[in-house]
């Protein structure tokens, strides 16, 4: 799996899923007779996964994508 993503944007991947973790804990434990949403807790930890490993499924699919159409013209 080739890097498909910067070291800035992977720094920056990282600080927002961590800061979206934080939030969604500190939101739990505030409320707590309410659910958390796992699936938020989920996409913030991919989003701090992605940044460790700089790959992007969604990029890469992007990629791909712009590329077919570049080359039927």
């Amino acid at each position: 799996m080739k890097p498909n993503i910067g070291i800035v944007n992977a720094m920056l991947r990282i600080t927002c899923g961590l800061s979206m973790l934080t939030f969604l804990k500190m939101r739990a434990e505030k409320n707590q007779g309410h659910s958390f949403h796992p699936f938020m807790v989920v996409a913030a930890s991919m989003k701090v996964a992605e940044g460790i490993v700089r790959y992007c499924p969604l990029t890469a699919a992007y990629q791909e994508l712009k590329q077919s159409e570049e080359e039927q013209f």
